[in-house]
């Protein structure tokens, strides 16, 4: 926690801080119950830079010429970010679409007893073999029992999958009571919805993938309709409004600058600039 790490302000001070930054009960759309978060968000510990945001852009520019690069990157701003909302020490933590083992040892780096859930054997043997422990299996059907874990991850996995807010349902279920649920994606109308055929994407899914294929010779790794998914903010704020599992910590565009959470205020705007959505919630 917070107050755990070396040099950190208290609690009530860092509470008081955040809540000067970030309101704990806002309105992101017009319709709809308000979004209530149960504790101000700890951007303290955690300060997202234009810097990071350039570095993370430029790392997803390369995610199939240089993977080492682009999912290195990816990991270890995960753990850091994490980190601001729980220490990872000794927490048994599942990674839902954990692929071939770089966000493992970043995880495992930071003390957590890490586990990895992938439905494609390819992508869990990208680096070789999988390791021990590492699950196949589905996330819209996750084969733990209620109340496993005491952090519950995915990052960039959503949009791969046809009922992304099943799986989301499921993240929580497993969670124990106490833990966390980390839930990044990107969205569809961003910069990078249509991840290798971006921007193409925005004349539609399909039509991005025909001209991969005519381009490349080969249809894109992620297919429209088939392993890509138009997933939106509005859908991401709906089901965190309307979900019971758990409480809201916090909603923000995960790879943005610390003061651009307001962009979620904004109606289609959010849809364009956030270009990843994070939910973050707590288990009560």
């Amino acid at each position: 926690m917070a107050g755990s790490l070396p040099g950190a302000p208290s609690r009530t001070s860092l509470n008081a801080r955040c809540r000067s930054l970030n309101p704990t009960t806002v309105t992101l759309s017009g319709r709809g119950p308000r979004l209530t978060y149960a504790h101000p968000v700890p951007d303290l510990l955690f300060r997202p830079t234009l810097r990071r945001s350039w570095r993370l852009f430029q790392a997803f520019r390369v995610e199939q010429t240089d993977p080492d690069h682009f999912y290195g990157t990816l990991a270890r701003d995960s753990v850091d970010q994490v980190s601001a909302y729980v220490d990872l020490d000794g927490q048994w933590t599942l990674d839902v679409g954990g692929g071939p083992g770089y966000f493992a040892d970043a995880f495992r780096a930071a003390g957590a007893d890490y586990t990895a859930l992938d439905a494609d054997l390819g992508e869990l043997s990208g680096l070789g073999e999988p390791m021990p422990g590492t699950v196949l299996g589905s996330g819209m059907q996750l084969p733990f029992a209620d109340d496993s874990f005491g952090v519950t991850y995915s990052s960039n996995v959503l949009e791969h999958v046809p009922e992304p807010w099943t799986m989301a349902d499921e993240m929580v279920r497993v969670t124990r009571p106490g833990g966390l649920v980390f839930i990044s994606y990107t969205l569809w109308y961003g910069p990078w919805g249509g991840h290798e055929t971006a921007p193409w994407h925005f004349l539609g899914g399909h039509r991005a993938a025909r001209r991969y294929e005519k381009k490349h010779g080969h249809p894109p790794k992620n297919v429209f309709g088939t392993s890509l998914f138009a997933v939106t903010a509005a859908a991401g704020l709906d089901w965190a409004r309307h979900q019971t599992g758990a409480e809201v910590v916090a909603v923000i565009p995960r790879y943005l600058p610390r003061w651009s959470w307001w962009v979620l205020r904004v109606p289609g705007l959010r849809e364009v600039v956030t270009w990843n959505l994070a939910i973050v919630l707590r288990k009560p």
